[in-house]
């Protein structure tokens, strides 16, 4: 994995990379509130919008569907491998959830469309020891989560938003959505899904972000 980060630092926007950096030292956007989504819908410190902003390293890498792959591997009974025909060949999901992203903007009402991740973990089966799963991306990008939430019931490797195929600029053709964490741990274009026994930090955690990145009590930061 550090290969794979290095090799992502090295093409990425260096002066975005450590401006974020510095807002997780400066503990910047942080409130001290927190709050539960039964009492409010818009997490402490977040602010509505009615655009999706654009938001990556500076790389946006191009993986068209013919050569797109998905690897989900690591302490499961059955591993797999599915081309872009395998993977719209399995149940059809649909949900409607809100984006948090960390940079302190919130969308509210989002429609997915994908394979869910419900499906996913009764395919490979993980194994009793896998606790966490970490994910890649074709431009070499990981993130980190509890198999607990990315287990929950409205998680997707979504491939359309809104009725449409979801834009290369979002994270097409497959992204990752887990609707109950900061956005920066659904992962864009989505390349391989490891399923892991301990933590393991992936980009931002490494970086001063918070291992979990829960937006109602602002772990933003680490």
């Amino acid at each position: 994995m550090a290969e794979d980060e290095n090799r992502l630092l090295g093409r990425a926007r260096r002066k975005l990379v450590a401006s974020k950096e510095r807002w997780a030292r400066e503990g910047r956007l942080l409130t001290g509130r927190a709050a539960r989504p039964e009492s409010q819908r818009l997490p402490p410190g977040q602010r509505r919008v009615e655009n999706w902003p654009v938001l990556d390293l500076g790389i946006q890498p191009a993986v068209p569907v013919e050569a797109w792959q998905l690897v989900i591997d690591g302490l499961v009974d059955n591993p797999v491998r599915w081309d872009w025909a395998a993977f719209r060949a399995q149940p059809s999901f649909r949900d409607v959830s809100d984006i948090h992203c960390v940079t302190a903007w919130s969308r509210f009402d989002n429609a997915w469309e994908g394979v869910s991740v419900a499906h996913v973990i009764a395919t490979v089966r993980p194994r009793p020891d896998a606790r966490f799963v970490l994910l890649h991306s074709y431009d070499d990008y990981t993130t980190n989560l509890p198999l607990a939430d990315f287990a929950g019931a409205d998680a997707l490797l979504a491939h359309s938003w809104q009725g449409g195929p979801l834009a290369p600029e979002h994270g097409g053709p497959v992204r990752a959505v887990v609707p109950r964490l900061y956005f920066w741990k659904s992962a864009k274009w989505l390349k391989r899904i490891e399923f892991i026994a301990a933590d393991r930090r992936g980009f931002w955690e490494e970086r001063g972000y918070h291992d979990h990145g829960d937006p109602w009590t602002e772990e933003r930061y680490g």
